[in-house]
């Protein structure tokens, strides 16, 4: 048994409470727990962070996978309930967070972060999740940037009128770390985050050439394919059409054409030979008896 997994998710998210983790009622369904966990793994999903960030990131999505874990196992979560105490006992290299994400869900692509920021930013959810970022950051922007799904530089503004209604309503004290933040903080902030979106961009850009060249290879591929199945079948039609199916037998043909059109030609020659041999011969005899006349 052990408290140490739980210790880490209240570093990492402000809180021991899993069922507060999960956004869920102590007594929600096994289908429920699914999809809190589907919805908290898109905002803490390391593909969606900066590289410097990315350590972070994963950290975070293999915690959230083995709480998740805790509340699908049924003795599990009996004992989290009961006692307040997670058994993260029997964990093992085979049994991963990402194999196990993997098995829960279909594969994570750009567009399903898309769609699910777009759902996201100016939502309920979002601004529960501001509130607590606030808290638990004690005013901090730079805590707030890193925690809040989506929260870059631009969405500073909205953030801080949110904030300040939430300060009005009298949800959320007002912190000095936030309403009087130093400008030299501020800078720093937003000087990283300019690399680190202009690295982002680079990254994404490398990505999209190297998938277009991957795309671009396949077609020719597919082409090649074609045009040789292409020459195939006209060398079949050719042969069909004017060549013999057996070889052996076009070859055969050959030699004894060849064969015939050779002795035709030396009985032509020999022929000819003869025939002025004797034409000869015809004429020495009569200038044999002109001679004697």
């Amino acid at each position: 048994m052990s408290k140490g997994l739980l210790n880490t998710c209240e570093e990492l998210y402000g809180t021991k409470d899993l069922y507060e983790l999960f956004s869920i009622d102590k007594k929600a369904s096994e289908q429920e727990i699914k999809k809190a966990y589907y919805r908290l793994s898109l905002k803490t999903h390391p593909d969606r962070v900066p590289e410097d960030d990315k350590q972070t990131a994963t950290e975070r999505f293999k915690v959230l996978s083995k709480l998740y874990s805790v509340l699908a196992d049924k003795d599990k979560r009996a004992l989290y309930d009961e006692r307040g105490i997670v058994d993260d006992e029997g964990e093992n290299e085979a049994d991963t967070w990402k194999l196990r994400w993997q098995n829960l869900f279909k594969p994570l692509t750009d567009e399903d972060i898309d769609n699910f920021m777009k759902s996201y930013v100016g939502s309920e959810l979002e601004r529960t999740d501001i509130k607590k970022a606030y808290l638990n950051g004690r005013g901090c922007i730079n805590y707030m940037n890193q925690t809040v799904p989506f929260m870059s530089c631009e969405d500073e503004p909205r953030v801080a009128k949110i904030v300040q209604e939430l300060i009005d309503a009298g949800e959320v004290p007002a912190y000095d770390a936030f309403l009087k933040e130093p400008k030299a903080k501020r800078d720093r902030r937003h000087k990283k985050y300019a690399r680190e979106a202009k690295l982002a961009s680079e990254v994404k850009r490398q990505r999209d050439e190297e998938s277009e060249l991957s795309s671009l290879r396949k077609q020719l591929a597919v082409r090649n394919q074609e045009r040789k199945g292409t020459f195939e079948s006209m060398i079949a039609s050719l042969e069909a059409r004017y060549g013999s199916v057996n070889g052996d037998d076009d070859e055969e043909e050959f030699v004894l054409a060849s064969s015939k059109k050779s002795r035709s030609s030396s009985a032509k020659k020999a022929k000819t030979t003869t025939a002025k041999t004797a034409t000869a011969a015809k004429g020495t005899r009569k200038s044999t008896r002109t001679a004697k006349s």
